[in-house]
């Protein structure tokens, strides 16, 4: 386990230095900068009264705080969840590549680790750091919000874990597709294959209906079988966020769904990468 999170650590240290994730830190704090400084709420008894957004009145009728920021917090949860995968894709897709990238990978593999923790330790890695981002956009918004509102919920802080947890069930796929190619460009390729089929799949009962029952129906069904459900934890992050009812035993379902995809995808690249020479 050590080894692992030292992989894990030298990963988080190699994504700081890279210009993609300073420019990601740089664009949430100037979005949060922004709401922050131009966003005013006028709060009377628990009532959400009047907003103001550079100035100019948004309208709207009085309503309860809670129920007149789900919008916003809605809005917020998609922007992260779907925004976050697409950028995860693209600025991670070169860290499985790179982990084998001549000199490097032999410096790895003559140090005491297994070649099963250096894949894993990667995968936390980037796990770690597609949640850090997440968490730092959705709470800063709550944080934002709450100040502003006297309204204070956990519920972004969720919503943004369930799209780490999203990324995760992608990365591992892009992971094990690097150790057959080593190609940013096919890793990234991999990972946008996955995020879309994951959303066809979270609707895939409404789209087994738009087929006609025979070997179409049946192939559908089956290559969506095992693919995590994009979507609805998409929708179940936005609902969340927004402090909507939720059904949880869909939830737990698909959360798991998408733990067992990454567990998989990773005893693939694992049984891939023990099979090499170097």
């Amino acid at each position: 386990m050590r080894n692992i999170l030292h992989v894990a650590a030298d990963l988080l240290r190699e994504a700081l230095s890279r210009k993609w994730f300073l420019a990601l830190g740089l664009g949430i704090t100037l979005a949060l900068a922004t709401v922050a400084l131009s966003l005013r709420l006028e709060v009377v008894d628990g009532a959400l009264a009047a907003t103001r957004f550079f100035g100019g009145d948004l309208g709207g009728r009085v309503e309860a705080v809670d129920v007149a920021l789900r919008a916003i917090f809605q809005g917020a949860s998609w922007l992260v969840f779907y925004g976050g995968l697409v950028f995860g894709i693209v600025a991670c897709s070169d860290f499985g590549p790179s982990l084998l990238a001549p000199g490097r990978i032999e410096l790895m593999l003559s140090l005491p680790i297994r070649r099963v923790e250096l894949l894993v330790g990667t995968w936390l890695g980037v796990l770690i750091v597609s949640s850090l981002a997440a968490l730092y956009g959705a709470g800063g918004l709550a944080l934002i919000l709450g100040i502003k509102s006297g309204f204070w919920t956990a519920g972004p802080l969720f919503a943004a874990l369930l799209a780490g947890l999203s990324f995760s069930a992608i990365y591992a796929a892009m992971l094990a597709v690097s150790l057959w190619v080593r190609s940013a460009a096919l890793s990234a390729a991999a990972g946008f294959v996955v995020f879309f089929a994951g959303i066809a799949a979270g609707y895939r009962h409404a789209l087994l209906e738009l087929f006609q029952p025979g070997p179409g129906q049946e192939v559908f069904r089956f290559l969506t079988a095992g693919l995590p459900r994009i979507s609805a934890l998409g929708h179940d992050a936005a609902a969340i966020a927004a402090s909507q009812p939720l059904e949880w035993t869909p939830l737990l379902l698909n959360v798991a769904g998408a733990l067992v995809f990454a567990l998989a995808c990773l005893a693939l690249a694992t049984w891939r990468f023990e099979g090499r020479d170097g």
